[in-house]
């Protein structure tokens, strides 16, 4: 037997443990405790629900492979992730191995929710373990749960965990040691989870509550107080402009120690090999291609992980739900529900898994809506291209002894994408035709402090695939930019810089007919077709046209006093207004094609935003001119 054979034979061997619940119950957090590093990410086979497939072994020395399954409330699935949860635990997913048990994970200060998930479960008749998560929370406010009298209603092993804490998973591990290889199990059909009405269900759960548990002396949730400010019809919503506010001021205060650090760092390798290679092409490619292009990428990674930390910290600490409350009706406005504040917030960092995360809105409408404006909001590939033009055209100075002009323009630059995202899904409310809009009903987490694990794991894994981008798409992107522009080489005599008679140059010259009028010139054009690869590309696209159009000390110089000096305050206004509404990666339309299902709305989604980008160009390119820019 080969040794990939003897791998698949221990792999199925391996017991299968799904980790099941509500969303926000720390059933994620269980999942990284268990795994740590040991954790693979890809998609359920024909859809895009992501798949998070981890292992672990016990303090007995069993391995398990471990299942985190996306959240649900219900097994009668109403949205797509529901979907998936109920198919892989019903051992109804073709090519996915049915779990052989379930832990059920629920918050403890809020059983009332999460308990009719777990008898639904257990009505198929699976092994399973509850794990009663955040009991230290629900100790702290004086709630009493009976763990043994829950286990004996419920016919289970009911074990405490803290996920957020070492050593919180020991008891689950036990109870995971405790049973038996070959664990009995019944498979009832999905109809055995109608067989009760929820109205019964809930009675059910009711009856166990008063049975196991005593709230006389809850000193209160403190959560219920913070809220009375938080979610205030007032001071909410002001509150919420001014964390905003404070995000993007930070993405550029914060960052710049660090990016001079790595700008110093890639400028340093860059002037040791050219003081140690002679001229020739691979000292081209390693200097102005690879260098050039890679290291004006790589300099705002300080910038991304900051925008991406404090998304993370919201998101961890409770709040991005009550973010998505006090927006309701503003966005109910427009045709949307407060449901889509999270997906779109998530496309800050990226629209894809914002895209993605469009599929717990219920309404196919108000889904397809969120799907298309997802693009507008400002994600963090925008960032270089931002960065380095407000460097070159906007001083570094304070504005009213506490804000930074920087910030500021970049603040306006990100609340003109949602302002922008807005007015597209009013008017595609009107060519859809309205639906009668649904009331906003989630769950409000308690407030905790963000926990200092899952930030770091977050952050690693968003830097991970930022490298990955620069190492692999981005690298050969830059490599071929260099290409084109430096093959044929200047004719003898020639008059222009080198690039200009190069494929690239000539490809610039062309479509910059097209974009004449709204001030881009050919250096630009060539930027934007690696562009639409990545959006980030177009920075290092940029510096590798730049620099192999100077000599001398201008070939040492950064990007950014460059454009400074070869390019308008309209043009750069202009290309600002360009990225605000820019057409969105390859990737991204990909992703639109396979949420929608067909070619139809990524080929709608292109074509309004680059009608938009270039409309909203033209006007800036005009307006700033007339103004003497």
């Amino acid at each position: 037997m080969g040794a990939v054979e003897r791998k698949i034979q221990a792999r199925a061997r391996t017991p299968l443990v799904a980790l099941l619940g509500n969303p926000n119950c720390g059933k994620t957090a269980l999942f990284n405790r268990l795994t740590g590093a040991r954790q693979k990410v890809a998609n359920y086979a024909g859809v895009t629900v992501e798949r998070k497939e981890g292992s672990f072994s016990s303090p007995a020395g069993r391995s398990f492979r471990l299942l985190d399954l996306p959240g649900a409330y219900s097994l009668a699935a109403h949205t797509p992730d529901e979907a998936i949860t109920r198919d892989v635990v019903a051992g109804l997913r073709a090519g996915e191995q049915a779990p052989d048990a379930v832990v059920c994970v629920v918050n403890a200060t809020n059983l009332r929710l999460n308990l009719r998930l777990v008898l639904e479960v257990q009505r198929l008749g699976l092994p399973m373990v509850l794990a009663l998560n955040m009991v230290d929370v629900a100790k702290k406010r004086g709630i009493v749960i009976d763990a043994d009298k829950l286990a004996a209603e419920l016919g289970m092993p009911v074990v405490e965990t803290v996920a957020v804490q070492s050593g919180g998973e020991k008891s689950l591990l036990r109870a995971l040691d405790q049973m038996p290889d070959e664990a009995p199990r019944t498979s009832n059909a999905l109809s055995a989870i109608d067989a009760i009405s929820v109205e019964d269900t809930q009675h059910e759960v009711r009856r166990i509550l008063d049975a196991c548990t005593s709230h006389a002396n809850d000193t209160g949730n403190l959560t219920e107080k913070i809220d009375q400010v938080v979610l205030h019809p007032i001071v909410g919503p002001i509150l919420l402009a001014a964390l905003m506010f404070l995000v993007f001021q930070a993405v550029f205060s914060w960052a710049a120690l660090p990016m001079e650090m790595i700008k110093g760092g890639v400028d340093g390798v860059g002037q040791w090999l050219g003081a140690y290679m002679g001229d020739g092409m691979l000292r081209s490619l390693l200097v102005e291609g690879i260098l050039g292009g890679v290291g004006s990428v790589l300099v705002f990674l300080p910038q991304i992980l900051i925008l991406f930390f404090f998304i993370l910290a919201l998101e961890d600490c409770g709040y991005l739900p009550r973010a998505a409350f006090l927006l309701d009706r503003l966005m109910g406005g427009v045709g949307l529900s407060g449901r889509a504040f999270i997906p779109l917030l998530s496309s800050f960092a990226c629209a894809i898994p914002g895209i993605m995360a469009a599929r717990t809105i219920q309404n196919r409408r108000d889904r397809l809506v969120t799907i298309m404006i997802a693009p507008l909001m400002t994600c963090s590939a925008r960032l270089p291209v931002y960065a380095l033009i407000i460097a070159a055209f906007i001083p570094n100075r304070d504005v009213g002894g506490f804000m930074n002009l920087q910030g500021l323009v970049l603040f306006a630059l990100y609340f003109a994408g949602i302002a922008s995202a807005m007015a597209v899904a009013w008017v595609f409310k009107r060519i859809m035709g309205s639906s009668a809009q649904q009331p906003l009903m989630m769950e409000l987490p308690s407030y905790h402090w963000p926990h200092l694990h899952n930030l770091a794991l977050g952050l690693w894994e968003r830097a991970k695939i930022f490298l990955t981008r620069v190492g692999t798409i981005i690298l050969t992107l830059m490599v071929l930019v260099w290409f084109l522009s430096s093959f044929p080489g200047a004719p003898e005599g020639a008059t222009h810089p080198a690039i200009y008679y190069s494929i690239a140059g000539m490809i610039g010259r062309g479509m910059a007919v097209i974009f004449e009028p709204i001030g881009f010139g050919w250096q630009i054009c060539i930027a934007l077709v690696p562009g639409m690869a990545a959006r980030e590309v177009a920075v290092g696209a940029l510096g590798t046209v730049y620099a192999l159009s100077q000599s001398g000390e201008a070939l040492a110089s950064s990007l950014t006093p460059i454009i400074a000096q070869s390019w308008t305050l309209a043009t750069a206004l202009s290309l600002l207004a360009w990225y605000v509404f820019a057409p969105q990666c390859l990737s991204t339309l990909s992703v639109v094609k396979r949420e929608t299902g067909g070619m139809r709305w990524p080929l709608i989604m292109a074509f309004y935003m680059f009608a938009l980008a270039y409309i909203a160009s033209f006007i800036t390119y005009r307006v700033a001119l007339s103004m003497g820019g």
